[in-house]
């Protein structure tokens, strides 16, 4: 079965994939943000402390 993603909403071009990460506690949280797949758009969706943000802008980290 091969998996698809959704279109991204905004700039139509790129698809949204999805990023895990793990919490304070190092349990994993999969799906934690849904980024687009255009570096030009750099639309996202994410989940902080049960809340959803979207459209921030992506940082680089040194981690």
């Amino acid at each position: 079965m091969e998996k698809s993603y959704p279109e991204c909403l905004k700039c139509k071009i790129g698809v949204l994939i999805p990023l895990s990460d793990y919490g304070r506690e190092g349990s994993s949280i999969l799906y934690k943000a849904w980024v687009c797949t255009n570096p030009e758009c750099g639309y996202n969706l994410r989940i902080d402390n049960g809340e959803i943000s979207r459209g921030d802008v992506i940082r680089k980290t040194t981690k």
